[in-house]
């Protein structure tokens, strides 16, 4: 890219930060409708194989669907294909190595894909017995579906974020802070995007946000933080 074209490409940047700056932070809360794939698994042969094949929304969904759903106590496993091979397939090696996959880590899905399908074929590679090992119950690949809502409230300037966060509902901090990062190209949250268009002044805190992994918490817990960190950062704007 020429020196001209380098220069084109920001000022186009920081225009469309600007006029998104301009206009007033809608919140959105969300749902997650579950939809059976017709795939399932008794071994972890067959778990691989559609693993291999099923779309990607359903990788995503079996990642970060439980945050949304109905919970009366705290999970053991993060995603549901560990909880499926320590509980079902009695394979707590495996479950444990699938436990500490963390999906932020990727920025397309299908890298998240290729760590999982790594895993696996290390683990069949390495046992004569793991190919034959059957299911308990079988895993059933599913996908979703994101419900959105209106919620009403707005955001008019970054200064409100802490007065208003701790309000909202976990289904917006789930379409905002986690969904985001489908949807923006550089795989960063709603929020953050926003504050962008304010300039410098608001660049400590979108750091922040950046350092902020939602996958190894609640939502309740997430937007606890994020709570946090907008009322740190006020603090330091009034003291200052």
């Amino acid at each position: 890219m020429t020196a001209t074209a380098a220069a084109a490409t920001n000022s186009s940047d920081h225009a469309t930060a600007a006029v998104h700056a301009q206009q007033p932070f809608a919140l959105k809360d969300c749902s997650l409708i579950a939809i059976a794939t017709g795939r399932k698994a008794f071994t972890l042969v067959e778990f691989r194989d559609h693993l291999r094949d099923v779309t990607l929304d359903s990788v995503y969904h079996h990642f970060w669907g439980g945050l949304l759903g109905a919970r009366f106590e705290e999970r053991e496993f993060n995603n549901d294909f560990a909880a499926w091979c320590r509980h079902h397939l009695h394979e707590p090696g495996l479950a444990e190595q699938l436990a500490v996959v963390d999906p932020g880590e990727h920025r397309k899905l299908e890298s998240l894909r290729r760590e999982l399908l790594d895993i696996i074929d290390e683990r069949l590679d390495s046992s004569e017995l793991a190919p034959w090992l059957r299911a308990e119950r079988p895993f059933e690949f599913l996908r979703s579906q994101l419900v959105i809502f209106a919620t009403g409230k707005t955001l008019q300037h970054p200064s409100e974020m802490s007065a208003v966060l701790p309000e909202i509902a976990t289904g917006s901090v789930f379409y905002h802070f986690i969904d985001a990062r489908r949807r923006l190209e550089d795989g960063g949250d709603d929020f953050s995007f926003w504050l962008a268009g304010f300039g410098a002044e608001y660049e400590e805190l979108r750091r922040g946000l950046g350092k902020i992994d939602p996958f190894f918490a609640s939502l309740s817990q997430v937007r606890e933080e994020l709570v946090g960190l907008c009322r740190q950062f006020c603090d330091g704007e009034e003291k200052s």
